[in-house]
């Protein structure tokens, strides 16, 4: 009942909200004072030499920069590899599965493992099983599953090439730590010497086989440039076919359109090339025997090799081998380090002191002090140093000159 006979009074409540306006007023008028005075301090203290200074988020700092940067796949970050080395110290029963290439002799103490080569079989043809199990659990056939399961979606059995599913596959897959985040499609070049063996001779192991005297090469590139790539389990698909990087895609024969050999996986760093193909086009007559050790990579070693050969090289005037680049993206973000005219014009080197008093060592330098800027320190909140950036030469500083330095950290 009393709140129904309280009466507002107009006056009084203007009076009320007019104070607080003036108080609100008042209040942001010594904030404001306030860090004009912290500016001005601050203009004052650089006049006289300060040690760091803040970065303004919006002004100074550009973060979340993409770059895609490419580097040669091979040691060295080159783009060519034309030695071949297998490693000799792999066992017996490590050669029936893959065989690793080394770009110098495996006991060379600068030999890194640049990529495995394998061969693999559906059916577990062309290899025995070593275990005596009775599953036909043979290396050819753990092979081809292995990167079945790895590269092709859950149902998918077999690796289709061209509209039409192999059964025989060989295996490029190149040393994780090179490729880095993948393969750069478009920069990938396999060459294949093409070798001695006869279509009729099926037993002829990896071992016995030569390179044809002939001393033709097969070109394999990727088709990136061509067609959009497909999506498998493991990333992006391309087509593997007859090319060169340099002159586009080559026609084998000019009278048709170019060959399809095998995938590229660039995200896996695998290619898988097609095992009929290959006999076809360049004679590897693969031994898919029942139970006889085919030692098929090591046709796909001689193959590869061969085509760097001196013979090749002088005959054709290319050098082949393999060709190939890595790709990553790069997250970046930049620190413009704004340097004005009246910023870091003192030192405490020793060279700006004189006797145990810490006196200027010259008078000049009180008015008109030059120094160098060499680093840049990048500091957290509680001023503990996360990075330097080193200058490729001092920048030479005064009141007379300002220094805008950018820095980038990678991530």
């Amino acid at each position: 009942m009393g709140l129904a006979n309280r009466q507002i009074i107009p006056g009084r409540l203007r009076s009320r909200n007019a104070a607080a306006q003036g108080a609100v007023e008042a209040a942001a008028r010594q904030l404001a004072d306030r860090i004009i005075q912290e500016r001005l301090a601050a203009r004052q203290r650089s006049r006289n030499g300060r040690t760091y200074m803040n970065f303004d988020p919006t002004e100074d700092v550009l973060a979340n920069n993409v770059e895609t940067v490419t580097s040669g796949l091979f040691s060295g970050n080159t783009g060519s590899l034309r030695d071949f080395h297998i490693d000799t110290s792999a066992t017996a029963t490590q050669n029936t599965y893959y065989r690793t290439i080394f770009q110098k002799e495996s006991t060379d103490q600068l030999a890194v493992s640049q990529l495995s080569i394998a061969y693999g079989n559906f059916n577990g043809s062309g290899s025995k099983d070593l275990t005596g199990n009775l599953n036909n659990d043979t290396p050819t056939r753990a092979i081809y599953k292995q990167y079945a399961q790895i590269l092709l979606q859950p149902l998918d059995k077999k690796f289709t090439i061209d509209g039409v599913d192999t059964d025989d596959i060989y295996v490029l897959n190149f040393n994780r730590a090179r490729f880095k985040e993948k393969i750069d499609p478009g920069n990938i070049e396999i060459n294949l010497a093409v070798m001695s063996g006869s279509h009729q001779n099926a037993s002829s192991t990896g071992s016995a086989v030569v390179v044809n005297p002939v001393h033709q090469v097969i070109s394999l590139i990727d088709d990136s440039s061509l067609s959009p790539a497909a999506v498998g389990e493991s990333g992006r698909v391309y087509n593997i076919i007859s090319g060169t990087i340099d002159d586009g895609t080559v026609i084998h024969p000019s009278a048709e359109a170019p060959q399809t050999y095998g995938l590229l996986y660039p995200e896996a760093g695998i290619v898988v090339l097609d095992g009929n193909k290959l006999n076809l086009s360049c004679s590897f007559d693969t031994v898919s025997g029942s139970g006889v050790q085919g030692d098929n990579a090591m046709k796909l070693f001689k193959s590869l090799s061969g085509s760097a050969t001196g013979q090749i090289v002088a005959a054709s005037g290319r050098n082949y081998g393999l060709q190939a680049r890595s790709s990553e993206q790069v997250k970046s973000t930049y620190y413009f380090v704004r340097v004005k005219n009246g910023d870091y014009n003192y030192s405490n080197n020793p060279s700006f002191s004189s006797g145990s008093a810490g006196d200027v060592a010259f008078t000049t330098f009180i008015n008109n002090p030059q120094t160098f800027i060499t680093t840049v320190g990048m500091y957290n909140d509680r001023r503990e140093l996360l990075a330097v950036a080193k200058l490729s030469k001092p920048i030479l500083k005064s009141f007379t000159r300002e220094v805008l330095v950018k820095v980038k950290l990678d991530f």
